[in-house]
């Protein structure tokens, strides 16, 4: 199959996946409305049983720490906070939505989301470090799904994925370098695509669907592109995870001065995430 026609191949197999499901399409209206209110988020969650446990049992985890149980969602919002649970039941939901795939030797979900739950944490530490506390929980949810374009790949394009997967472990090379060569189409823009079809804000499918182009326009996005360079490096640097990627591009000194980082900073990020490491994999097993 030519480039062109497979590339064409995936924007209709992205059509034929499922829209999100009306408690979840609420949710993520909800994620980007500054007035929508607690009531609003709890009432909603509140229609979907299996999702609402879900993110009482996440909220329990040891990922949070909280030394006693949390048995209701407004006691969740309460002790987690409003953006928090937002982004939590939108995460849970989307992660939900996607279809399940047999895992092979180079690639597997839960390698996946593990890593993916790092990057979300390295975003929110990241946030809080450079001021941007009211973004921290936004930015968490873009680092969880900064990958999703390769569960799409891996499901509809298999042979072509693995190909690339193949290639970029003989090459010791990027993976999206070797997805662009095989199959015409990096996973970056294919989550972008995916995520804009599921009416996700632009805040976090813009910056997903360009966290592997070199050229970054200066703008609104440009410090969360620069921002999940830093999260997904130094997620892969502390190994928590496999997401299919054997050579993590090294952090770039134009992405460090955007953000106002240096050397140290990006020290006391991998230790937050080595301390974080039990506690990630708590919470994955709270949301799989």
């Amino acid at each position: 199959m030519q480039r062109d026609d497979l590339r064409m191949k995936i924007y209709s197999k992205i059509d034929q996946l499922p829209t999100l499901p009306i408690v979840l399409l609420k949710l993520v209206k909800l994620l980007d409305d500054p007035k929508s209110s607690v009531d609003d988020v709890t009432e909603t969650i509140s229609h979907d049983a299996a999702l609402a446990a879900k993110i009482l049992k996440a909220a329990n985890s040891a990922y949070y720490g909280f030394p006693h149980q949390i048995t209701t969602l407004d006691r969740a919002v309460a002790l987690l906070g409003f953006n928090m649970v937002k982004s939590l039941a939108v995460s849970i939901g989307v992660i939900q939505n996607l279809p399940s795939g047999k895992d092979s030797p180079r690639f597997t979900r839960r390698g996946l989301w593990i890593h993916s739950l790092a990057v979300g944490t390295a975003m929110k530490t990241l946030a809080e470090s450079v001021g941007r506390n009211d973004d921290a929980e936004y930015l968490f949810l873009v680092g969880l799904l900064h990958d999703i374009g390769k569960v799409v790949l891996d499901q509809f394009f298999r042979q072509p994925f693995a190909s690339a997967l193949e290639l970029a472990e003989a090459n010791s090379e990027a993976l999206f370098r070797a997805e662009e060569r095989i199959i015409g189409i990096e996973h970056g823009e294919v989550g972008g695509i995916l995520l804009t079809r599921w009416k996700l804000p632009e805040t976090i499918h813009r910056p997903i669907a360009s966290h592997h182009k070199f050229e970054i326009p200066d703008g609104t996005f440009a410090p969360d592109v620069s921002m999940l360079h830093v999260s997904d490096t130094l997620a892969q640097e502390v190994s928590l995870g496999e997401a299919g990627n054997p050579a993590p591009l090294p952090v770039t000194q134009e992405d460090l001065e955007r953000l106002g980082l240096d050397t140290e900073d990006l020290q006391a990020i991998k230790k937050e995430l080595e301390r974080q490491r039990d506690a990630i994999y708590a919470f994955f097993s709270a949301i799989n």
